[in-house]
């Protein structure tokens, strides 16, 4: 992807902002908690709103909180936003990844191509992503274990997806995937996605001390948070709104970002989710 990108992102983060005023005032109505998270953490934090240059949203729920929002988000969202759950990609027969979106549907972000056409477009569209965090069990062993089984179903479900790019793997990790995308080919998606929602249900871990972000890839389950910093969520304002962001932000900035208050270089402040000028059709 080039470097040389330097859209102007004024009404991206516009439409951004609806859907997150969206969905916060799902989540105030039926009493759910939500924070912002990731990029969109940082940008609350150091910008008081988007970073300039980011161009997509991220929102956290625990589980219980997530389950909640998905029983009553269809119904409320207006008819510009659509939510897609990772198994309505293609027929329910594709899959892109574990992360449950809500898409701004009037937009466009990538080129047409024959991928976006594999997952029905929905991946070329404005999208806030929805993470979960879900419990892990006491004792390093069982932590490592738990992570190990949804890295294998993960790995059984890239069989169905585009194209891997195996240039993001290294090493023994390479041969891993391989070998399981090849074996996730022989299963059909539906079932690998019914034993992903079985790991979702486990109830065991739901009040343990340490959590991880269970359905974003597997090279993002090093960061673990402790419960509380996601259970409690404070109030910060965020552009001409205020919205909500864990009370233990610092910890997780810190762990994700490092000096997270410091500006990445001039030629790294682009936009990392799409290949053209954005569109926004209303």
């Amino acid at each position: 992807m080039s470097t040389e990108k330097t859209f102007d992102l004024t009404r991206v983060h516009e439409t951004n902002l609806k859907m997150l005023k969206e969905i916060d005032r799902i989540c105030r109505k039926y009493k759910i908690k939500y924070a912002l998270d990731a990029g969109t953490l940082l940008g609350a934090v150091r910008h008081q709103g988007f970073i300039p240059w980011d161009d997509d949203v991220d929102v956290v729920f625990t589980r219980a909180n997530y389950e909640m929002f998905a029983k009553v988000v269809r119904r409320e969202l207006p008819e510009t936003m659509s939510f897609v759950e990772p198994n309505e990609y293609h027929g329910g027969k594709a899959f892109f990844d574990f992360v449950p979106r809500i898409i701004y549907e009037k937009s466009q972000k990538l080129e047409d191509s024959r991928k976006t056409a594999f997952y029905d477009d929905k991946i070329s569209r404005l999208w806030v992503d929805l993470f979960v965090v879900d419990g892990l069990p006491e004792g390093k062993t069982a932590r490592s274990l738990s992570k190990l089984v949804r890295c294998v179903v993960y790995g059984l479900a890239l069989g169905h997806r585009w194209k891997i790019q195996y240039s993001d793997y290294k090493g023994i990790m390479k041969l891993f995937v391989g070998v399981l995308s090849n074996l996730g080919k022989l299963v059909p998606f539906p079932v690998t996605y019914k034993l992903w929602r079985l790991l979702d249900r486990k109830k065991g871990n739901r009040d343990s001390r340490l959590c991880f972000y269970s359905n974003y890839a597997p090279d993002y389950y090093y960061v673990e948070v402790e419960r509380e910093w996601v259970d409690q969520v404070k109030e910060v304002p965020f552009e001409d709104t205020k919205l909500f962001i864990p009370a233990g932000w610092e910890p997780y900035l810190k762990q994700v970002y490092g000096d997270y208050r410091k500006l990445p270089p001039k030629e790294k402040q682009i936009p990392e989710h799409s290949d053209m000028e954005i569109k926004i059709y209303g």
